[in-house]
């Protein structure tokens, strides 16, 4: 679910009026079927398997939801575990190329073992899988890294390893969180919007239309590749060199071959995520059950450093910033920076992974 600039979900300006008229008068979930196939068109897009990543990595452990991609380059050490967003694209969000990897500005400014989530299309068995399951095969991974991490969690990414870090806090050394939904009701975004204006009988049809799971490259149709043009891409990877520069063209074309590779989502997941973190907002507020406990964020004591991007169509700064009142960790040992991008920039533009992400990696280097 991203959009790189421009004006937030234009595809959906036609849907509006039926959104409205469903969330007063509930419109039959047949009707909220004719939309959603009118909006989601044909059946196309790659396999996320056919990308290629840019900085060398291994299969540490490959579990049927997520592979555990290994990019150390020592075997001594603390692990720090990069939790990739399981939305709508792959997981090479983190390693889209030179100059552009969250990966490698990590490995470059100290950190020598970095693992990442590469979370795995959902396949038509694996529709059923809830964020449960997910939070599972993430604690397997915790342990194959030695049963202590330090976690840094990106985007869809980032309240998983939030929850993970509740649920689990003796696991967990330091917690970082870039561009993560952790409190909907903060502030608003043009995503937590949608997900409020729309009925849950269109969140239900849409999982209907892929038989159980979400079809990412239907569903990308809400937002859509033409909703950016080469200059917002250039703005967004902030490149140095211009839009018609033989470098921009190279890094362009990786960027949309990124893009239009999409992941399908379990269909519990994804009904999961739009109840419990966007109609009922149960993180912050407390009432949030993961593998059969309450979970209570207050039980989250360990240093923590929030990253925001200043024009975050997707995840308001204040979404984010919450979390330093929600957390037991002291007020003294949580940072906050917003970095001057919109929601990809924070992992993919050059200006950040060069000055804020180096600071980032200074903080987890830390003694605590």
């Amino acid at each position: 679910m991203y959009e790189p600039a421009g004006r937030p979900f234009p595809q959906l300006a036609f849907l509006w009026p039926a959104l409205a008229a469903a969330s007063v008068g509930e419109i039959a979930e047949a009707m909220a079927k004719q939309l959603v196939d009118l909006a989601v068109g044909p059946e196309n897009g790659r396999a996320p398997n056919e990308l290629n990543w840019a900085t060398p990595s291994t299969i540490a452990l490959e579990l049927k939801v997520v592979r555990l991609r290994d990019f150390a380059t020592t075997c001594e050490g603390r692990s720090t575990l990069v939790c990739a967003p399981f939305a709508l694209h792959a997981a090479a969000i983190v390693d889209l190329a030179p100059e552009h990897s969250l990966v490698a500005a990590l490995s470059d400014a100290g950190l020598r073992r970095v693992f990442v989530t590469d979370w795995r299309s959902a396949g038509a068995d694996m529709r059923f899988l809830g964020i449960d399951d997910y939070l599972a095969n993430l604690n397997v991974l915790v342990d194959q890294l030695g049963g202590t991490v330090d976690l840094i969690g990106l985007c869809q990414g980032g309240w998983i390893a939030l929850l993970y870090a509740a649920r689990f806090p003796a696991k967990i050394r330091k917690l970082a969180l870039a561009g993560a939904p952790v409190d909907i009701a903060a502030e608003p975004s043009a995503l937590s919007a949608l997900a409020d204006a729309s009925p849950l009988a269109l969140f239900y049809e849409l999982v209907k239309l892929g038989d159980g799971r979400i079809l990412g490259h239907k569903v990308s149709k809400f937002w859509g590749p033409e909703s950016f043009n080469s200059k917002d891409v250039h703005q967004m990877l902030q490149i140095m060199e211009s839009v018609d520069s033989f470098a921009f063209a190279r890094v362009e074309a990786l960027f949309r071959d990124w893009y239009a590779s999409t992941v399908n989502l379990p269909g519990t997941y994804f009904l999961e995520v739009v109840e419990k973190l966007y109609k009922h907002n149960e993180l912050a507020k407390g009432t949030f059950v993961a593998l059969g406990q309450k979970v209570n964020l207050t039980t989250v004591r360990v240093p923590i450093f929030l990253l925001a991007a200043r024009d975050d169509e997707l995840v308001a700064p204040g979404q984010l910033f919450a979390t330093e009142r929600l957390v037991g960790t002291p007020a003294h040992q949580v940072r906050k920076e917003i970095a001057p991008c919109r929601h990809l920039g924070l992992f993919m533009g050059k200006v950040v992974l060069d000055e804020f992400w180096p600071r980032i990696v200074r903080w987890l280097l830390e003694p605590v």
